[in-house]
């Protein structure tokens, strides 16, 4: 799928309030220009994979909708990065693979690994493989996907 790339500013008056939510040392937070999410740098893999947020702790986070959590993937992985997403503000306590997430992900990773094509891995329960590349400023996202629901929505033809 192809989508517009989100690009992240430093936001450092997040910092304390975003360590506080993650229960976990933060080394830089960013925002998106949109506002729609909340980028965490992590020490490590282990780190992220082991956060147990305070949900209603990241719901107050007045600065987005989603909180990232993101840190480079262990040496010898087959992966550039992990990641997780906590949206409780959107009613989703932890989203197990989303998409809208490596919008801001990859361009963030791009520019510090110099590559285009990357491969992030989301760490939540239910984990998945994103592969990701940047067109200019445009995000191409790949991946498997188990189709859950399928149905065919219609408009009444006399609506009551």
């Amino acid at each position: 799928m192809d989508f517009p790339a989100w690009s992240t500013s430093e936001f450092e008056e997040g910092r304390g309030a975003v360590e506080a939510a993650l229960g976990a040392p933060v080394e830089w937070t960013g925002r998106t220009t949109s506002g729609f999410f909340l980028l965490a740098l992590m020490a490590d893999e282990r780190t992220v994979r082991e956060l147990m947020p305070d949900l209603a702790a990241v719901n107050e986070l007045a600065a987005s909708v989603g909180l990232i959590p993101t840190a480079p993937a262990d040496e010898g992985r087959e992966y550039d990065f992990v990641s997780r997403v906590f949206a409780p503000q959107a009613g989703i306590p932890e989203d197990p693979v989303t998409g809208s997430a490596h919008t801001v992900l990859a361009p963030y990773r791009a520019g510090r690994l110099g590559r285009t094509q990357l491969l992030g891995l989301q760490v939540s329960a239910r984990s998945g493989l994103v592969g990701v590349e940047m067109n200019g400023n445009r995000v191409t996202t790949t991946g498997h996907a188990v189709t859950v629901s399928d149905g065919v929505l219609s408009s009444a033809a006399h609506p009551t």
